[in-house]
């Protein structure tokens, strides 16, 4: 378990890899609903990575910057928090709907969180860092937003979606954001954590500095 707090955004990468390699070579055999399902898995992937792996830095961002902890190396995001919230969430979440893809309004929720990341990592996180970048923009940028709207294009255009399929998929979406934000930030939280992230895991992106330099500027 500790290996596993401690690298499954690594593990994520490799999984991500290995999705693109199959879907390169099963491309012709898919359809178009599950190749876009698989990229949306795979963008999620990489969007973690990014976050925490390379270039990182996103626990302190998240704890210090937007919740103003006073332990920001465990409250109220933790390794253990961070890490069940975004397991269930890339292989539950956004992987179901690869082998369902037919069921729309099941690919539908994770599609809108995707595209909704633009407004949190593109406004939101940059406004509070005073940056044009943070961890996870790119991986938003580049896939999230890109395999959303064609994704919504394509169920409008071949008349796949209805009132209904929307009201289910949005109603599916919002249930997924209450648990996800409960486990990540209440449930789990826990000053006294043991699950603390490391200080390399703090300290990527030269995020240490950054914060200071930010802290110093709000002052």
């Amino acid at each position: 378990m500790k290996w596993f707090n401690r690298h499954w955004y690594n593990v994520g990468l490799v999984v991500a890899i290995l999705a693109g390699i199959y879907l390169a070579f099963t491309w012709s055999d898919l359809t178009i609903l599950t190749r876009l399902m698989a990229l949306n898995f795979i963008a999620i992937l990489l969007h973690q990575f990014e976050e925490l792996g390379w270039p990182g830095g996103f626990p302190l961002q998240m704890n210090d910057i937007m919740w103003k902890s006073e332990f920001p190396d465990r409250y109220p995001l933790n390794q253990f928090s961070n890490m069940l919230g975004n397991v269930v969430a890339s292989y539950i979440f956004y992987l179901l709907p690869v082998f369902f893809s037919d069921v729309i309004w099941l690919g539908l929720a994770p599609t809108l969180f995707g595209l909704g990341q633009l407004f949190v990592h593109g406004i939101v996180n940059n406004i509070k860092m005073h940056s044009l970048y943070n961890p996870g923009l790119f991986a938003v940028v580049c896939m999230h937003v890109p395999i959303g709207v064609y994704y919504i294009d394509y169920i409008n255009t071949n008349n796949l979606v209805t009132s209904t399929t929307w009201l289910f998929g949005l109603l599916y979406l919002a249930v997924f954001m209450v648990v996800f934000g409960l486990s990540l930030y209440k449930l789990l939280a826990d000053k006294n954590s043991k699950w603390a992230f490391t200080e390399d895991e703090m300290n990527r992106f030269d995020m240490v500095r950054k914060v200071k330099k930010l802290k110093s500027q709000d002052n």
